[in-house]
Formats: C-alpha cells, sequence, structure tokens
C-alpha cells in the first residue's frame, strides 16, 4: 500500500493545475473585419453574447478589435471576416447559418490557444469541453489496450483514500481523469486545483454516478467483441462518463438522472467499442 501511495504521488505530481490555468488565462486578442456596425455587432454577439454579465462582457470586448479601431495591438490571435468579405489564408470566417462550422475552423487550426478561446469566449466553450472528453477517454482507452489491464472500471471512486488496493494501472487512469477535470474547470471559467475542486471531484466521487454499478449491469449485455476490446470500452466509457458528468457540474450546476446515466454510458461504451476496434486494426496492420 505504501509503495502504491508513492506512484499515486509520483503520478499526481505530472498534474499541474497552475500551468493548465496559466494556459487558460493566456490573453487573447481577436481582430474583426465587417461592412458595417450591424456586421461587427452579429460577429461579436458570437463571441460574447449579451447574455453575459454586463462587467465580464465590457472586459473581453476590450480585447475583440474592430478595424480602424484605436489601440489595435500591433498582433492578433485571430482574425474573423464578415461572411461575404473574402478571407485570406490563415483568417476565419463568421458562418452566420453555421456558426458551429466556424468554431471548427477556428479550433482545427489554433490546439495550442483552444483552452483560452473556451475560458474567455462561450461560443467555443461546449466544443472544447467535448474534445477534452474523449481525447482523455481515448487516452484512457489506449492505456488499457497497451497494458492489457485486468477487470478495471476507472471511476474517481478509486482515489487512494477510497480503496485499500490501488493498482499502478488504475494510478494513471485516476491521474488523467483528474487532469480532465482541471481542464474543464478552467474551460469553463471555473477556479483550477485540487483544493478548488476537492469538492466537486469528492461529490462525483462519493456518488459514483452509479457508473460501476452500471458497468457490472451492462458489460454482459452490449457485444463488445473479444480479447482487449472489453477493457478498453470500459476504460472510454467510464472516463467519458465522469467528463460528461463534470461537463454538467460546471457548465449547468446539475446531475444526472439515473436513467440519463444508464443511456449515457451504453453510448460510451459502444463508443469506447468502436474506438478500441479502430486502434487494434490499426495496430495489426
Amino acid at each position: 500500500m505504501l509503495n502504491t501511495l508513492k506512484q499515486f504521488r509520483a503520478a499526481m505530481s505530472l498534474l499541474n493545475p497552475d500551468d493548465i490555468l496559466a494556459r487558460a488565462r493566456r490573453p487573447l486578442h481577436i481582430g474583426l473585419v465587417a461592412t458595417s456596425g450591424a456586421g461587427y455587432a452579429e460577429i461579436e454577439e458570437f463571441l460574447l453574447p449579451t447574455a453575459l454579465p454586463l462587467e465580464e462582457r465590457t472586459y473581453l470586448l476590450d480585447k475583440v478589435h474592430r478595424v480602424g479601431d484605436p489601440d489595435v495591438p500591433e498582433s492578433v490571435d485571430l482574425i474573423v471576416f464578415e461572411q461575404g468579405i473574402p478571407a485570406s489564408k490563415g483568417t476565419y470566417t463568421f458562418h452566420r447559418e453555421t456558426p458551429a462550422a466556424t468554431i471548427a475552423g477556428i479550433l482545427h487550426g489554433n490546439e495550442d490557444i483552444a483552452l483560452a478561446l473556451a475560458r474567455q469566449f462561450p461560443a467555443f466553450r461546449g466544443p472544447v469541453v467535448e474534445r477534452t472528453i474523449h481525447a482523455v477517454a481515448r487516452e484512457n482507452a489506449l492505456f488499457a489496450l497497451a497494458t492489457a489491464l485486468p477487470d478495471v472500471v476507472p471511476s474517481l471512486m478509486e482515489l487512494p483514500w477510497a480503496l485499500g488496493e490501488f493498482a499502478s494501472d488504475t494510478v494513471f487512469l485516476t491521474g488523467n481523469q483528474i487532469r480532465m477535470a482541471f481542464l474543464i474547470a478552467a474551460a469553463c471559467g471555473k477556479d483550477v486545483g485540487f483544493g478548488e475542486q476537492k469538492g466537486a471531484i469528492l461529490s462525483i466521487a462519493a456518488g459514483a454516478f452509479g457508473w460501476r454499478a452500471l458497468a457490472r449491469e451492462l458489460v454482459g449485455k452490449i457485444p463488445l467483441g473479444g480479447g482487449l476490446i472489453p477493457k478498453a470500452a470500459i476504460a472510454y466509457a467510464g472516463t467519458y462518463a465522469v467528463g460528461k458528468g463534470l461537463d454538467l457540474l460546471y457548465r449547468g450546476n446539475a446531475a444526472f438522472t439515473r436513467e440519463q446515466r444508464k443511456l449515457l454510458y451504453r453510448e460510451a461504451l459502444e463508443r469506447g467499442r468502436e474506438v478500441a476496434e479502430s486502434v487494434a486494426q490499426d495496430s495489426a496492420s
């Protein structure tokens, strides 16, 4: 047990909430190009909806610059054009009918500032959180495949003060989930850190969202294939479910019902199976 705790401390030392928060708070400047005041206002509403608290919106609008504004910085992080104006290479067009396409295009070319975009501009929050959850869940599925884990259902219940046995493999999975919790909180504009998020993490751990019980109930009912595929699918599903729970907690201040948990976990298991099968096929080819 002592050796296990040492492994956990070593893994946790690699988690740096201060670094994550610094990335999220990186000051961003966005340049806008439009043909009229109405065109500028439309893009500004997309980036910073008027539903935001007035003080917050006023502060962030100082980071959004129209062509010809005084005190425009020499360089900006993004340039967004009104629809209908040809956008030059390296810039982006605001598609009013499909704003999701605008968001996807910007995030695709700017992974280094994605976290800061999510924290500072609400339009990016949901997509960045979803990408984060999927990426971390996929990492845990790959780890399950690579290490041929035994029967592991990763969840925040597997914190060292909650279980008497704590395998080093589970340390990695749980550490990755805690990193995910930091990233989601940072993207959602919340405080980040072990102490700052203790209540949120422990509330999820205490309730466990029923993920472990659901795993036992559903794994036997859902055809996942053979070999390591079920283990990787479970690693994906458990992590994805925790991430969605954190997302709901931070962005909606709510929790899933039991039926919602069951549906989410079933969908995550099937998605995890697809991820595991794809990786296994790539490895074999």
